[in-house]
């Protein structure tokens, strides 16, 4: 399948959510596009190169996102809400000649539930207690989704303050509980002393 790319300085997360301030011609443009065709943009994180100017090179890995809020910014740009959807791998990419950089996708199928483990409970609670902090929606999510590993990963993923390759590499693992060993990994730099 082929979809428009929008790499950023972020890694989106199947399920989170994207706020975007949208400037550039091209992105106008893509943010139109998807709007009339009801269509996704897939969300990559940047290996080389900036948000803006020059078209960037995209990680492999990403996440489709689909927009489900429009608005104005203070400073009179469009801005966007959008949500992560299916994770995909690019098998090549092109750029059109206005900038906007298309590739050629195979999407990979959604993780199965898989309850989370005793050993990882705590990662659960801790997360529970960072939304708790946080409030608005996320906060409100129904208890049960706090025994999904996938969703209790994919949300610490995002939470915890991790660098962006760190997130990246959180998102291209494919076992949810791999993902939450890989978590535990990096809990005791968060540790107060």
């Amino acid at each position: 399948m082929d979809i428009s790319l929008f790499p950023l300085n972020c890694v989106l997360f199947p399920g989170g959510m994207l706020e975007l301030r949208i400037f550039e011609p091209r992105y106008l443009d893509l943010v139109r596009e998807c709007a009339r065709k009801n269509s996704g943009i897939g969300v990559c994180l940047i290996l080389h190169g900036q948000e803006a100017g020059e078209p960037a090179i995209p990680a492999a890995i990403g996440t489709l996102a689909h927009i489900v809020d429009f608005y104005t910014t203070d400073d009179g740009l469009l801005g966007i809400r959008a949500r992560g959807g299916a994770r995909f791998r690019v098998a090549h990419t092109r750029v059109r000649d206005n900038g906007l950089i298309h590739g050629s996708v195979h999407f990979w199928p959604d993780e199965a539930h898989v309850p989370v483990p005793a050993e990882f409970a705590l990662l659960a609670t801790i997360l529970e207690r960072l939304l708790e902090r946080v409030g608005g929606d996320v906060a409100k999510v129904e208890r049960a989704c706090y025994d999904d590993a996938s969703w209790v990963g994919f949300r610490l993923a995002e939470a915890l303050p991790l660098e962006n390759r760190e997130r990246q590499h959180l998102l291209q693992m494919t076992d949810p509980l791999e993902r939450l060993g890989q978590l535990m990994h990096y809990l005791p730099r968060f540790q107060k002393a």
